[in-house]
């Protein structure tokens, strides 16, 4: 079953300043929760690239590290950007990040497709531990946007 999360977020900002925070594949680990012990293993260059794959190495929970490699599919510049998973904890990760420019800043929308493997336990666990980790992780990615991008107007 693949499964969607939606979030958009007002980021009083630049078009601009904007991409070039979210085409650093460097940042993400400043938007990710300490909790999940994300860690770049590999990454080729410092900005995002059509066909760029990152290595990271993720915490399921503690002591298990799983690692995860997507590949940067579609950049449209300062318009949107796919990840892919190519192996890691999902079945399948698909998720696109899009950017408009609005009055007084940017509109950023995430859209991601999902599915979790060994189902149907998989589905049992979604409900109980993947959903609400994922929608804690947006979350936490938004209070540190909004910290982060504070005052920039």
């Amino acid at each position: 079953m693949i499964h969607t999360l939606e979030q958009s977020q007002f980021l009083p900002i630049s078009l601009e300043d904007a991409w070039d925070f979210f085409s650093s594949p460097r940042n993400l680990d400043r938007i990710t929760p300490a909790e999940l012990g994300f860690k770049i293993v590999h990454q080729p260059g410092d900005k995002m690239y059509e066909g760029q794959i990152i290595e990271y190495r993720v915490m399921l929970f503690p002591g298990f590290w799983v690692p995860w490699v997507t590949e940067i599919k579609c950049v449209k510049e300062q318009l949107s950007f796919i990840d892919e998973q190519r192996f890691g904890p999902y079945k399948f990760w698909h998720h696109l990040h899009r950017f408009e420019q609005v009055q007084g800043g940017v509109l950023m929308k995430d859209l991601v497709h999902y599915a979790l493997p060994l189902w149907p336990v998989g589905e049992i666990g979604h409900e109980v531990f993947v959903r609400p980790k994922l929608e804690r992780i947006f979350s936490y990615r938004r209070e540190i946007l909004e910290k982060e991008f504070r005052g920039h107007s």
